[in-house]
């Protein structure tokens, strides 16, 4: 939630300064990202009117399994539970691997974070820390330009020294006295948290229900103040007390671990959790089955999934995308870096059991594994797979910026054919102030689409619901659409539908704002599409699209590579 600190900073001081309170945008229906603009204004995805196309055509949907990269996801949730992947060859809790796939007990797919005595990394190095000191005595001092070095050693190089400009001398560190201050900052919220949770006799409340929340008590109209400054000024109103305070301090935790890498190496939490052998991609079958680990780390993973295919119609929660599909989790994306051999061996354990779409919200600025990485998207290249990901929150132009995972194969730079890049739109008329939101990244070439990712409306742990920006959650919508898509077009291939989620995007006549500046532009100058993705106009060209998907290729694959032996 939480990505620039100085935005933070300044929300902080506006209020120590005046208490000013900042002006809240008009209501945004909660599920905004599944309306029609003809009928609402709002550039959603029109999913009542592709459900009503579907209706018309009499077709009746077959059950897709979209696999989850992520954080975890919560598997008691009540909008999720009927919606989850078992493994079908799997005796849950036996303790046996029934199917022979090298992952005992893996009930709704697997967690490579994870140690086989059931502890879980949740906070994790970034790769700029790890790239910068496992290369340090490599390449400190040296010049490849004399050494005539091959392509992958000038790769490694260029990328260390990346790493180095980033650890050592990154001008994007807060200082001291802005950690301090941001310190004292979060130390007040909290104090301010406790007097509301008593002040409204409860535990729990939004932005929204504490602006209508009013007291004759002076110390509780400070704290009331003190919290209402921060969740407005950060367009924060509808999400709770305790998840943007645990957000909050996760960031400053974060800064404080910068400053450290800055003087030595990360603690390596890997070899005393999962403690494979990292360097050996032939090690893979480590970790355990714990999908959620905790209900702190799996936030992100239960939001995401909800987005997807959260029960249609039961009147719970929202309504997901797709109305027949199965989640299969992949824990592989830890609060920090996620590792190129969890990503890696997370795509091939979704092929492997059946998944047609894998959806990846999450992303880095280095990538020192990627080939493999890179052999891992050829797989579900070759198996008609499609991959949808999330194009990242740094406003940045990936076309000349570092953002991995990257489709552009390392080894001949062209393009995978199966691989969706979504950038994150918003309402007209939130605080954004355009249809694109300020955080995304884009690119002409390397962002496809763009989709609902601002107050976007979604499950979260413990049976709750509440409000998330980012990349993350526009690409499980548009994994989503492809699911919707495939439910009741089952040949169509993953270059198919890609290529109909591309061109059947609704294209804006507004110009819209270069992301994290006030630049006006047309959308197809940020995007190859210069659309939003459409669900509605998509199952239209659908239908329109004959199929030519390999139907063998969706037989699961079993690795050619025999678990080691126990013990």
């Amino acid at each position: 939630m939480i990505k620039s600190i100085r935005r933070i900073l300044l929300i902080t001081i506006c209020f120590l300064v005046s208490v000013s309170i900042f002006a809240q945008g008009s209501e945004i229906p909660k599920n905004w990202h599944l309306l029609d603009k003809q009928a609402s204004g709002y550039y959603g995805v029109s999913m009542d009117k592709a459900y009503d196309f579907v209706k018309s055509k009499n077709l009746k949907s077959k059950t897709v399994i979209v696999a989850v990269i992520d954080s975890g996801v919560d598997t008691t949730h009540e909008d999720l539970k009927p919606i989850l992947w078992h493994n079908p060859n799997e005796i849950p809790g036996n303790g046996i691997d029934d199917d022979k796939n090298g992952y005992v007990d893996d009930i709704y797919g697997w967690n490579f974070i994870g140690g086989r005595d059931g502890k879980n990394i949740e906070q994790e190095s970034s790769e700029a820390a790890r790239v910068y000191y496992s290369l340090k005595n490599k390449w400190e001092g040296k010049d490849p330009a004399t050494m005539k070095p091959t392509k992958d050693q000038q790769y490694e190089y260029d990328m260390w020294k990346r790493a180095k400009e980033n650890v050592v001398n990154n001008d994007s560190k807060i200082s001291d006295l802005e950690l301090i201050f941001l310190k004292r900052a979060y130390s007040s919220a909290i104090k301010s948290d406790t007097i509301l949770q008593k002040a409204q006799n409860k535990e729990k409340y939004t932005g929204n229900e504490l602006e209508a929340f009013t007291s004759t008590d002076a110390n509780v109209k400070r704290a009331r103040s003190v919290m209402l400054s921060l969740l407005q000024g950060y367009d924060a109103m509808e999400s709770t007390n305790e998840q943007f305070l645990e957000e909050f301090g996760d960031y400053i935790n974060g800064e404080v671990r910068k400053s450290e890498v800055a003087e030595s190496a990360p603690r390596d939490i890997r070899a005393e959790i999962v403690k494979d052998n990292y360097i050996d991609f032939n090690d893979k079958f480590y970790g355990n089955n714990d999908v959620m680990a905790s209900k702190k780390s799996a936030l992100h993973g239960t939001h995401v999934s909800g987005l997807i295919a959260s029960i249609r119609n039961n009147g719970i929660g929202i309504d997901g995308i797709a109305d027949n599909v199965k989640i299969m989790m992949i824990r592989a994306v830890p609060d920090g870096d996620e590792r190129d051999k969890d990503i890696a061996l997370g795509i091939r354990y979704a092929v492997d059991n059946g998944a047609q779409i894998i959806n990846m919200s999450f992303g880095k600025a280095y990538s020192p594994e990627k080939d493999w990485v890179d052999e891992a998207a050829r797989y579900a290249e070759s198996k008609g797979v499609l991959l949808v990901q999330a194009a990242g929150n740094e406003a940045e132009n990936i076309d000349t910026s570092f953002n991995f995972p990257s489709r552009i194969y390392k080894s001949n730079n062209k393009a995978a054919t199966n691989w969706l890049v979504v950038g994150a739109s918003g309402p007209a008329n939130g605080p954004e102030g355009s249809l694109t939101a300020n955080f995304s990244n884009y690119g002409k070439n390397n962002v496809d689409v763009f989709a609902p990712g601002v107050k976007t409306y979604s499950s979260e742990p413990g049976n709750s619901y509440g409000s998330l920006n980012g990349t993350s959650f526009a690409s499980p919508i548009v994994a989503g659409v492809a699911a919707f898509l495939l439910e009741y077009y089952p040949d169509l291939s993953a270059q198919q539908l890609k290529r109909i989620i591309e061109k059947s995007v609704v294209k804006p006549v507004e110009k819209v704002k270069v992301p994290g500046s006030d630049k006006m532009v047309t959308l197809d100058s940020i995007s190859q599409s210069g659309g939003f993705v459409n669900a509605f106009e998509a199952i239209k060209l659908a239908s329109a699209t004959k199929g030519e998907r390999n139907k063998a290729a969706f037989i699961p694959a079993r690795s050619t590579i025999k678990p080691k032996p126990k013990g």
